[in-house]
């Protein structure tokens, strides 16, 4: 992962729990996955309007060409 091995990862693990304390830290966790779920949920949303948008597109090409 991003080229840290084990040692590493302990380590950053070790400074997060001693800078936000061992209470905080679930917190922290849940409030990322909330803003990870709204990214997805966003992005996703997204892509369909882009996907609509081009579907009524093809579709107005389609009825300017056989007119």
């Amino acid at each position: 992962m991003f080229g840290l091995g084990t040692q590493e990862l302990v380590v950053i693990f070790l400074i997060v729990l001693v800078l936000f304390g061992g209470k905080k830290i679930p917190e922290l966790m849940r409030s990322l996955g909330q803003g990870l779920h709204e990214f997805r949920k966003s992005s996703s949303e997204a892509m369909d309007d882009i996907k609509r948008a081009t579907d009524l597109d093809e579709k107005h090409d389609e009825t300017k060409h056989t007119s």
